[in-house]
């Protein structure tokens, strides 16, 4: 069964979300028949990256929203993190437009880091206030991953990975997604949000159920030649 997340680095729920419902696959009895993809997801692809300034005064001036109710709405997000063992620093966040490191997402995803690069890039800018539109910032992230650092520093000589960025967001656009995080289970059924571990959990069962209920039927025929796997025809 396929499992496609929508986040956006950027997104402190995205991070919370993806803690919940990796405690709730990580229970999962058939979580070993799971093939799970993330998504890139710009929630501003506009912003300019502005290292002068932090997540809340920025908030606050492009959302016109004053002191007192940003920072209400930021240490209600950090509370929400603390419940499930993450340390938010809203106040280090660095402004960034996360464009570049959805492409070293992208990439990492063709050579089996996707997981450990998603996990890497949210605790750099979530918890420890790194510029994650920084390019050394980023090869060096990928670097201590396991991937290669002359074929990460490749990509930034180039646009490459900018179309599977586009492709992704495109494809969200097109199901309706308008924001993240979004999981979607079996290309047929949609949580939206952070949700807590036991939402999760009952997803994954409804539509693990309905995964098997819809497996192949072979129809009763007969006759009709064909070749095996090991390349016996008959």
């Amino acid at each position: 069964m396929q499992i496609h997340i929508w986040s956006d680095i950027r997104c402190p729920f995205c991070y919370i979300g993806k803690r919940n419902f990796t405690a709730a696959l990580d229970k999962f009895p058939h979580k070993d028949k799971i093939t799970l993809e993330w998504k890139s997801f710009e929630l501003d692809p506009n912003l300019k990256t502005q290292t002068d300034i932090n997540a809340i005064d920025h908030f606050m001036q492009s959302k016109g929203v004053d002191e007192v109710n940003a920072k209400g709405m930021f240490n209600r997000v950090t509370e929400m993190a603390s419940g499930v063992g993450l340390t938010f620093k809203i106040e280090d966040i660095v402004t960034a437009n996360s464009l570049n490191a959805h492409r070293l997402l992208q990439y990492a995803k063709t050579v089996g880091f996707a997981d450990s690069t998603k996990e890497a890039l949210l605790k750099a800018h979530l918890e420890d206030g790194k510029n994650i539109d920084d390019i050394a910032f980023l090869v060096n992230t990928a670097i201590s991953v396991g991937m290669d650092k002359a074929a990460v520093e490749e990509i930034y000589k180039t646009d490459a990975f900018t179309y599977e960025v586009r492709q992704d967001e495109m494809e969200a656009k097109n199901l309706g997604i308008s924001g993240v995080p979004f999981f979607v289970l079996n290309n047929k059924y949609g949580v939206s949000g952070a949700q807590p571990v036991e939402a999760f959990t009952e997803a994954l069962e409804q539509a693990w159920e309905k995964h098997q209920k819809e497996s192949l039927t072979v129809l009763p025929t007969t006759g009709g030649e064909s070749c095996d796997v090991n390349g016996n025809c008959c």
